[in-house]
Formats: C-alpha cells, structure tokens, sequence
C-alpha cells in the first residue's frame, strides 16, 4: 500500500489530485446560478450642484453606524426530540426497589408509578423506614425481585412533578447580615398538611398490603449495604 505522505506533513498526491481521486465533485450540486439578491429599497432626492445631476438615488435605510459590543448568542438547532423514558422490565407497581444514592441510599423502597419525567415515585412506606414519597432516578435504584400486591390503587393524577416543585422564597436578609449573624439556626416552615394527609393516604394501602405478608415490615425497615468480598454483579436481589 503506498504511503500517503511523503514525509510528516507532506502529502503524496496534490489538493486537485485528492480533490479527483476521492471523487467529491460527484457531491457537488451543479444547474444554473443563483437568483440574484433583491435591490435594497431606494428613493429620489435632489442635489444641489450644477455638476450633481440634480437627482440622486439613495437607499431608504441606512445600516448602523456601529457593531453591538457583545455578540448576541443564538441557541443551537437540534432536529432531536425528547422521547420518554423508558421504564425496565423489572419495574412494575409494587417492586421493592433498592436506593442507591441520595439522603435515603441503601433504603428499600415500593414503587408506585413512574412520572411524566421519567422518574419514579416512590415511598418507605414513612412509618417503616422513615422514606416519605419522593422522586428517583431509575438509574439509581437495584430492583429486587420482591414484589408487593397493591391491587388496583392508583396513586391521585395531583401526586405529579409539579407536586414536588419549592416555592421560591423571599430572602428577609442579605448574605452579609447572613453570614455575621449571632448563630441562630434558620426558621423552618412547617411541613403542609396536605402533603402529610397525602403520605397517609398513600402509605395506608401500601401498609395494609405489607402486613399480608409475614416479616416483609422487617424487610422494607433493614438497611442494604455490601461486607467486604460481596460484589452486586453476583447478587441475586
């Protein structure tokens, strides 16, 4: 096979002949030239001076005087469309699913549904093992093969992403007086009752089906977690 340069940096063959060997005139669109651009729109004046004409054409709009400092970014054109995401196999209602990050990792969690996000819903329940309903990647759970039987229940269509959205607050003082202050904590507001009747009213159905089955309470409240020579790609969950 013949090198394609002669030394580093010097090709073999010239840009024409490249040009001819790759065939890339093949791509090239050939037909009658280009449409020639419209006139800029113009209007007559008149022209003092013997030797002006006494009219002239000058064009109604005048371009700017000056560029703008800064450029002005545009945002980039993707042809690509967000599809949804895709729930595994392995993930239906009431899988017991393993957290793996987060405030709640190594908890055993139930699955309710997945949201229009892609993420999953899930619960502790709260009364076993303190998880309250929240939202998880499904990236980072382990789904075992445990499964608990919650019927026909449907979570409320309310309990959506939107539910979980934190309503901007007001800063009351600025970061210096923050940061020099007297080392009170700062005050919490008051969890919303009506996200607590929603948590009762969903782990109700989720604890009765629980208790159908013997020592599954114990399950769901025991932490997971790897000893030493244990490696999850040889587990069976």
């Amino acid at each position: 096979m013949a090198r394609k340069e002669l030394v580093p940096g010097v090709g073999r063959l010239s840009r024409s002949q490249t040009y001819a060997r790759r065939q890339l005139y093949k791509g090239r669109k050939t037909g009658t030239a280009s449409a020639k651009p419209e006139a800029a729109p113009t209007k007559e004046v008149q022209v003092g001076g013997d030797k002006n004409g006494g009219t002239r054409l000058v064009p109604t709009s005048k371009a700017p005087r000056f560029y703008p400092a800064e450029d002005v970014r545009k945002p980039k054109q993707s042809r690509k469309t967000a599809k949804p995401t895709k729930l595994r196999d392995s993930i239906t209602s009431g899988t017991v699913l393993i957290l793996l990050a987060g405030r709640f990792r190594g908890k055993r969690v139930v699955f309710l549904k997945q949201l229009e996000s892609g993420l999953l819903l899930v619960t502790g329940p709260y009364k076993v093992n303190g998880v309250p309903i929240r939202r998880v990647n499904q990236a980072y759970v382990i789904a075992t093969s445990t499964k608990i039987n919650l019927g026909d229940f449907k979570v409320d269509s309310k309990i959506n992403d939107a539910y979980f959205a934190k309503s901007e607050k007001k800063r009351t003082r600025s970061a210096e007086e923050e940061f020099f202050a007297d080392g009170k904590p700062k005050e919490k507001g008051a969890f919303p009752e009506t996200k607590a009747a929603d948590q009762r009213e969903v782990d109700k159905v989720v604890l009765a089906a629980v208790k159908k089955t013997e020592y599954l309470a114990k399950y769901l409240k025991a932490s997971w977690g790897l000893s030493k020579g244990e490696y999850p790609h040889q587990l069976v969950f």
